[in-house]
């Protein structure tokens, strides 16, 4: 963080609900709110925010943020905003994918650590819903396999391929739960690891091993693109 600057912010603007979590001295401050034009909500949330820490922008030493998967636009504002911040304020800018940031969750969980323990071969992957019957995966083990969108029955059939015992965490449509896809066939992390929690969040923002000056978004080719071939 900039000597002087006193506030962290994490923050993810890649679908809704937009989550913001602020540090300052110590303490920490939380915002979600529901809303496709997230764009219309980042400042009022934000200078709500700051003004409950006593802060302003220019006391914003670090953000952090997730660079995908999810909505094109939402991903921008992130970056948009991160940018800005990174050029104006001189702000120090990390980021992590939501795969990445799922997986942090998990790997920290009690229930993780356990089924880890009964299958030291296993892996963790992280399913997400994407668009209609399509999902992004990804699954991290040795292998440092590559996030994919894939349609529905992709996703199923690479999962029965793996091979290896899989915990599974992520989300479905509307972030119910992945059993209802799923079924009983794999192991579901606990579902409150399943999405960003704010303590979580801001943990892995006051991290330095995150990667630095993240302003590359990850956009992934979906699925029904990923089939056609250039003649």
């Amino acid at each position: 963080m900039q000597s002087g600057k006193q506030v962290t912010l994490a923050m993810d603007t890649s679908s809704s609900p937009l989550l913001f979590v602020l540090e300052k001295d110590g303490k920490r401050y939380t915002a979600r709110r529901r809303g496709i034009k997230q764009e219309k909500l980042l400042f009022p949330v934000l200078n709500a925010l700051l003004k409950k820490a006593g802060a302003d922008l220019a006391d914003i030493g670090r953000v952090f943020i997730i660079r995908g998967p999810g909505r094109f636009t939402g991903i921008r504002i992130s970056l948009t905003f991160a940018s800005m911040m990174k050029y104006l304020n001189h702000t120090e800018v990390r980021g992590a994918t939501l795969f990445e940031a799922l997986r942090f969750q998990a790997e920290n969980s009690r229930a993780f650590k356990s089924w880890k323990q009964q299958h030291p071969d296993g892996a963790l992957a992280v399913v997400l819903h994407a668009f209609r019957e399509e999902y992004f995966l990804q699954i991290f083990d040795e292998q440092n396999t590559a996030p994919a969108w894939l349609s529905r029955e992709e996703l199923l059939e690479r999962l029965a391929q793996y091979g290896r015992p899989l915990c599974v965490a992520g989300s479905d449509k509307d972030a119910s739960p992945l059993s209802g896809l799923l079924g009983g066939k794999y192991t579901l992390a606990e579902e409150k690891v399943c999405r960003l929690q704010p303590a979580q969040f801001l943990e892995m923002a006051r991290q330095n091993g995150w990667e630095k000056d993240a302003l590359e978004p990850l956009y992934l080719k979906p699925a029904r693109f990923e089939l056609i071939k250039p003649v």
